[in-house]
């Protein structure tokens, strides 16, 4: 017999309902697991059980580990670590761990070292069910899975770093369009051109010089944000403050252009390349 003693009844009925859940698919050893919520200790009865049953038992125990236990460890962290005491706020941590951890985040998957988390809590799992074994839930995740848990620690830091870097970016993006608002526009339309290079031109699609856009930059801008604010597109782009800007790319999700659609925002028509060379020369009315 397995017995697993919990000081949360709360994680022991829940354990218990996961693996119940799993294991309906075998109705005849249901009655082989038993939950005393007194005692909050959960008992296995592992003789003569199914090697398929006891595998599905297993699994149930990793699924409620690394399913439900680690999205409480995690809001544990954010809360007892950072003081990150606001749902909200953890919930925008969290949607960053969990695209880390789904492989929508490569960029900060890279940042996060240690253990395979699904090979290292199911060699934990596989050590304690070899045989009859009474132990503590809080005792085996303190010491067994402790390595575990520092990965846990590392996405929570990588995605602290990436929210505040997000937070940030909003604040700039808020500032620029407070700083846009109410400017009277010196171009009314503007075409930007971003391929090998930045150019801009004019309604009539004359070249704009490098030397009149810096002559047209407000100082205010790189004064006050001389860190965020670049010089080559941005700063020239709130100077002339258009009312449409013509962007043509092959690259509409690369961040400048990202960037350029948040501040903004529906001034903003995206073209691709070709159509800039099928254009040039026309009036703007043909640009759509």
């Amino acid at each position: 017999m397995i017995e697993i003693i919990f000081q949360k009844d709360w994680d022991g009925r829940c354990m218990y309902r996961h693996i119940m859940e799993r294991l309906s698919a075998f109705p005849a050893q249901t009655g082989k697991i038993l939950f005393d919520e007194e005692r909050k200790k959960l008992r296995i009865h592992t003789d003569d059980l199914p090697k398929e049953a006891f595998y599905t038992i297993k699994e149930g125990v990793y699924e409620f580990i690394v399913i439900k236990k680690r999205d409480d460890w995690f809001r544990g962290i954010l809360s007892e670590r950072f003081f990150y005491q606001d749902t909200g706020e953890q919930d925008q941590i969290l949607d960053i761990i969990y695209s880390v951890i789904e492989g929508h985040r490569e960029d900060l998957a890279s940042f996060v070292t240690g253990p395979d988390e699904k090979g290292y809590v199911l060699e934990a799992i596989n050590e304690i069910f070899k045989g009859s074994i009474s132990f503590s839930f809080d005792s085996f995740v303190m010491f067994r899975l402790k390595p575990f848990l520092d990965v846990l620690r590392s996405f929570v830091e990588i995605a602290i770093d990436e929210y505040k870097l997000e937070q940030d970016y909003q604040m700039f993006i808020q500032t620029l369009r407070e700083f846009l608002c109410g400017r009277t526009p010196l171009h009314e339309h503007v075409h930007l051109k971003l391929d090998n290079e930045t150019v801009f031109f004019d309604s009539d699609f004359m070249e704009i010089k490098r030397s009149e856009l810096v002559k047209g930059i407000d100082r205010k801008l790189l004064g006050n944000h001389p860190v965020y604010v670049d010089s080559v597109t941005i700063a020239p782009l709130l100077s002339m403050a258009p009312s449409t800007i013509y962007l043509y790319t092959d690259e509409p999700e690369q961040p400048l252009v990202r960037t350029i659609g948040n501040i903004f925002e529906e001034r903003v028509k995206l073209c691709p390349l070709k159509a800039f060379q099928r254009n040039n020369g026309h009036s703007n009315e043909k640009v759509q």
